[in-house]
């Protein structure tokens, strides 16, 4: 098994509301792009579906497609990001590999990992992998 960590900057994001709650709360969507680097190398395209408390904490769920390299390996794969949650300091979520979802060098990847991103602070992914 292999494991892998990378820093993340986000590139992009644009998040629309797509529905309010009682009490202040509300529901958006979220388009990310992310610049990614360490063992995992590239770009990630990310869809965050958000439900944000009136406190402005939240829960979200996604899928993120990385295109680049996972060490010497080039491809693609994406990992969808199974439970997370935002305190209103940082964003913090576990994250899986969507099986048979690697390409290139990638295919066959499986793996779980993590990820942190503190606001204004370095955000981190980590990864624990297998490739078949």
């Amino acid at each position: 098994m292999g494991q892998a960590k990378a820093t993340f900057k986000i590139e992009n994001w644009d998040e629309q509301p797509y529905a309010e709650l009682a009490g202040g709360g509300k529901l958006t969507r979220a388009s990310v792009k992310q610049a990614l680097s360490g063992d995992i190398d590239g770009e990630a395209a990310v869809e965050w579906l958000m439900c944000y408390r009136n406190d402005e904490t939240a829960e979200f769920v996604g899928l993120q497609h990385i295109d680049g390299r996972l060490g010497e390996r080039a491809g693609s794969f994406v990992l969808a990001q199974t439970e997370g949650s935002f305190d209103g300091k940082e964003a913090r979520g576990r994250l899986t590999v969507v099986p048979d979802s690697g390409t290139g060098d990638l295919e066959g990847l499986t793996g779980t990992g993590e990820f942190v991103a503190p606001r204004g602070g370095e955000a981190t992914l980590s990864l624990d992998y297998e490739q078949a």
